[in-house]
């Protein structure tokens, strides 16, 4: 892929965008960790029963964090327009889709995964499970992302779009809340977490080329509706 090609300036100009508007891809994270904290103060502190319910606890919060700024992947681009012109240009706009997601990915999802064993040392969850919650977390949230550009693509020209984008988009990440949880809980009760990891790298490689091609007929949806 050429250095200046569309996927890389588009790549570029994410990151870029992200490092002046600090505060927007921050809140994920520290709404991630308040979620995970606050926990122990509501349900019990105790170890036994934290270590218990703590890949459930880690796989929520990092759902909800992960759906929190979805909203705005496409809203700056619709408001100043050049959403517009990406759709009606000559490039992919699979492609380009690709490059938003995986910038998002990049500032959300992987820094939920890099904090997972610190909060998962303050659920009391055995460290011969830290790997394991790692790597679900790793190949599970870039799907998180790419089925929630889906609905974020839908919801992009309503004002208040952000209880719809909820809305649709949960019930598709209840299969990956399930098999990302069971594979952390599977190595928890002493179990091989392969078949879970594996179901969630089979999600990713359908999303992958999927998803991006259907995020990109709902935004052509969203912008001539």
């Amino acid at each position: 892929m050429a250095a200046d090609s569309p996927w890389r300036m588009t790549m570029y100009r994410e990151l870029r965008l992200a490092a002046r508007r600090i505060f927007d891809w921050l809140n994920p994270l520290v709404f991630f960790l308040l979620v995970v904290c606050l926990f122990p103060l509501a349900v019990s502190p105790e170890p036994a029963l934290l270590g218990k319910i703590a890949p459930g606890i880690v796989w929520v919060a990092a759902l909800l964090a992960t759906l929190l700024g979805m909203d705005g992947l496409f809203r700056s681009d619709f408001e100043d327009g050049s959403l517009e012109q990406i759709i009606v240009g000559s490039q992919p706009i699979a492609l380009l889709i690709s490059a938003k997601v995986l910038s998002y990915w990049l500032l959300t999802g992987l820094p939920l995964t890099l904090l997972a064993p610190l909060l998962a040392l303050m659920l009391s969850l055995p460290v011969g499970s830290y790997e394991v919650l790692c790597l679900s977390l790793l190949i599970g949230t870039p799907s998180l992302c790419l089925i929630g550009a889906i609905g974020a693509a839908l919801v992009v020209g309503l004002r208040k779009g952000g209880v719809l984008l909820v809305l649709l988009v949960l019930p598709l990440y209840i299969p990956i809340l399930i098999f990302g949880s069971g594979a952390v809980t599977a190595s928890l009760q002493g179990m091989e977490a392969t078949g879970q990891l594996a179901i969630l790298g089979a999600f990713l490689a359908l999303a992958l080329p999927l998803a991006p091609i259907a995020t990109a007929a709902a935004l052509r949806i969203s912008i001539n509706g």
